[in-house]
């Protein structure tokens, strides 16, 4: 299929110090429908080639101001996703696999044929339309793996998404639970989406944020008069909420007193506004979440025991990233699809490495980290590939930790090599069980850091019984 049927679909570059060569490149490419730059020099097709980006370059080996394999690498540098084909009047083998290596997509000898070069453009178009439906294709998996905002497809996400369902119709309290940046405010709005109430109003308010002499009139509301600057009557959240939901973040830091005030409200249903004798009753479901241990701060007598069993009938506590990597590549296609929507941009993913980098992280700000480190790759991106030079330089600064083979135990070298095969399957554990020849359960336990501390003895790695 001709490019004349898709117009401005392929932008081609062409360097070529050879004056008659490069106009008849022009001519077939321009024929075919691919709108063509060209230059005569390295520099100026460098020049080219960072404005305009194109979508192929064809490169000549011998420019009269450089060395045509000096600029292929600049450019491979620039744009790990570039399509460079070199050309050469005089072909050999050694040149043709040192431009392979250093990045080429191909090795064409001049003159290049009519034919030859229509099958090019044809080829690199269909490239595009492919990239093009692989990404529609990705964007599909996200959605199939998206649940009321939620992105995962890992045992532990799915489990997470389960026990919304069954508790979101019913709850009156829940507790989430999780590291920041785990998203438990994204679980609040699936609690929410997933009850009878979602046509009613959420509202938030993060406790962390409130002074102490704030929390009554903020949650309950206030009369006119009821103390200085009260110059007209206000609600509180809880009859701003009233019939649907309300989120309670950072419910640890809440005080003593405030506690105290918050309980009174859940038994009884009712509040009463600073400065007024009348009670009014309000039905509103809470969910509180915290990235504290509630269990140790009730232990040491900081958060009160009542208020904490009034709040955890339901308990949802969220995994880090780091104990859902297998989540990984649909997170990064997800926020790929939000900064190229924000800014505009066309990226179509990751190079490998720059995955494996990714993978090998430890994520301590799990979710929300993962997100800035997107954003930030897509506006230093050059190209419409991120590659590792994109990402934060702390991110590539980082080096897998080294440790002597040798003088590791059996259990540890088990763990280490399941940990690759994870790594290399893209996180996928089903088809890294399947090359390890055990069980998914066997590769959970071997993939449990609890388990690894734990002075366990090594597990076998074939499962004759699974």
């Amino acid at each position: 299929m001709k490019a004349t049927q898709e117009p401005a679909a392929l932008t081609l570059l062409v360097i070529d110090g050879d004056d008659q060569h490069l106009r008849f490149i022009r001519s077939v490419a321009e024929s075919e429908g691919v709108q063509v730059y060209c230059a005569r020099t390295g520099e100026g097709g460098w020049g080219l080639f960072r404005q305009n980006r194109p979508h192929a370059v064809l490169l000549d080996l011998a420019l009269p101001d450089m060395d045509g394999m000096e600029l292929l690498q600049r450019m491979v540098e620039a744009d790990p996703g570039a399509d460079v084909a070199m050309m050469s009047g005089q072909y050999s083998t050694r040149s043709a696999v040192e431009a392979i290596q250093k990045g080429a997509a191909d090795y064409l000898k001049k003159p290049i044929d009519v034919r030859q070069l229509q099958d090019r453009m044809a080829r690199l178009l269909q490239e595009r339309r492919r990239r093009r439906h692989a990404d529609w294709l990705e964007q599909g998996v996200v959605e199939t793996f998206r649940f009321e905002g939620i992105i995962g497809r890992s045992a532990p996400m799915l489990q997470i998404f389960d026990r919304i369902r069954r508790i979101g119709p019913r709850f009156q309290t829940v507790l989430v639970t999780g590291a920041t940046g785990t998203g438990k405010e994204l679980a609040a709005r699936a609690l929410h989406g997933a009850g009878a109430s979602s046509a009613k109003p959420l509202l938030t308010c993060n406790c962390s944020a409130i002074t102490e002499t704030l929390v009554e009139t903020e949650l309950f509301g206030h009369v006119r008069g009821a103390f200085t600057g009260a110059t007209a009557d206000r609600l509180g959240l809880f009859e701003h909420a009233d019939g649907g939901t309300l989120f309670l973040d950072e419910i640890g830091e809440l005080s003593l007193s405030a506690q105290a005030k918050l309980l009174r409200v859940l038994q009884h249903k009712e509040v009463q506004r600073v400065g007024s004798p009348v009670v009014r009753k309000v039905d509103v479901r809470i969910i509180a979440a915290t990235n504290r241990e509630l269990r140790s701060l009730v232990a040491e007598k900081l958060f009160r025991e009542d208020l904490f069993y009034r709040l955890s009938m339901f308990e949802i506590n969220l995994p880090r990233l780091a104990d859902r990597r297998e989540d990984l590549p649909l997170l990064h296609r997800h926020f790929l699809g939000k900064f190229n929507r924000e800014m505009g941009l066309e990226i179509h993913g990751l190079t490998l490495r720059a995955q494996q980098l990714l993978g090998r992280h430890n994520w301590p700000g799990n979710i929300r980290e993962l997100e800035n480190v997107i954003g930030h790759a897509c506006l230093m991106a050059t190209s419409d590939v991120i590659d590792v030079q994109h990402l934060p330089e702390y991110l590539r600064r980082e080096k897998a930790p080294q440790e002597d083979e040798a003088l590791m135990s059996l259990a540890a070298l088990q763990r280490r090599h399941a940990r690759r095969v994870l790594q290399r399957v893209g996180g996928n554990k089903v088809k890294a069980a399947e090359i390890l020849g055990i069980s998914r359960t066997t590769l959970y336990g071997l993939l449990d850091d609890r388990r690894a501390g734990s002075g366990a003895g090594p597990q076998p790695l074939t499962d004759a019984g699974d």
